[in-house]
């Protein structure tokens, strides 16, 4: 069971908390039907003081949990704070050293908007890559010089610390969730009924600090380049080592231990969100686009794509280009 808990405060939105609860628990749903085993998703809704809080559009949520006595978590969201979060940290002041030890646990915290405010106020961003609201960039710049503020990014990823800038990022970065938790297949199907074609890959918005880009080792740092560099035509990881000077053999053990993965994994990673990219932003067949990944197989890049994805090229371009409304002026279909 994977247990996740919301901050609720009065000032927050209500909007960056249903949306990942709904998103996270259609992932856990249709995992289960696909396999009985498959870990549920618990949330908890936590106050300064357990009970209801009335939130300031109105809304009234019931916290059955006191922020003092959060279990041990999978993932805590703080969400985003309406107008200035500056009422809400002063209001979570004492209560920031806790949220230290829950980073320091491990656990997964994700910030919305402006409510990174309360993780930089925590100490948790210094020296690390965050975001926040687009209306409170420089404001957060004067008050947090030491957070490597990312303006062009939608979501900032540092080891457990993730920060997205809107509540519509909420919803990249609860499928990417999901991908961890469930795999690929179940994130796809969950995120083609959660507005695919407004959205981006979490890749594509993320700024990501992780292990496989903050190791320090250079040879498996040239491979990664090495691989991004020739992924668009047909190449051969036996042609690798060598261009490296170091045998296949050493390449693949320090590069497991540096990404986490092999090289042949980490390719079809990179294969893979570039296929997603064109599939949906171009109008390439799907030959052309497995020709543009360096893959020459049509039939053999469907299979790695339904593989990773849970549904064919064919399948994932009509969703992601799904169109809610019929165009203006367009007839309506007349009986058969």
């Amino acid at each position: 069971m994977y247990t996740v808990a919301a901050l609720i405060y009065p000032d927050a939105l209500a909007t960056s908390v249903t949306l990942p609860m709904e998103i996270l628990s259609a992932a856990a749903q249709t995992a289960r039907s696909q396999r009985r085993t498959a870990p549920g998703v618990r949330f908890l809704l936590a106050a300064e003081t357990a009970g209801a809080v009335t939130l300031d559009n109105g809304l009234t949520l019931e916290c059955p949990v006191s922020q003092w006595e959060l279990p041990a978590l999978d993932l805590l969201i703080l969400p985003a704070i309406w107008r200035t979060p500056l009422p809400t940290v002063r209001r979570c002041a004492a209560w920031l050293p806790q949220l230290q030890a829950i980073a320091a646990a491990g656990t997964r915290i994700c910030s919305v908007g402006t409510a990174s405010s309360l993780l930089a106020e925590a100490g948790l961003l210094d020296g690390r890559p965050a975001t926040t609201h687009w209306n409170y960039f420089e404001r957060f710049v004067r008050r947090y010089p030491q957070v490597h503020l990312k303006t062009r990014h939608l979501i900032t990823q540092s080891d457990n610390i993730y920060c997205v800038g809107s509540v519509n990022s909420i919803a990249d970065l609860c499928v990417h969730l999901a991908e961890d938790w469930y795999g690929s297949g179940i994130a796809r199907a969950v995120e083609h009924q959660f507005s695919p074609e407004i959205r981006q890959p979490f890749q594509s918005a993320a700024w990501q600090d992780t292990p496989q880009r903050r190791h320090h080792d250079e040879i498996v740092l040239l491979a990664q380049q090495w691989l991004q560099d020739h992924m668009h035509s047909a190449l051969s990881l036996q042609d690798m080592a060598p261009a490296l000077g170091v045998s296949a053999r050493t390449l693949h053990r320090r590069f497991r231990q540096a990404t986490g993965m092999p090289p042949q994994a980490y390719l079809n990673a990179l294969r893979l969100n570039t296929a997603r990219e064109l599939l949906h932003r171009s109008n390439l067949t799907i030959a052309e686009i497995a020709w543009q990944i360096g893959l020459q197989d049509a039939s053999y890049f469907s299979q790695l794509f339904r593989r990773s994805n849970g549904v064919t090229p064919g399948q994932y371009r009509e969703a992601v280009r799904g169109k809610l409304f019929d165009p203006p002026g367009k007839p309506a279909p007349g009986p058969p």
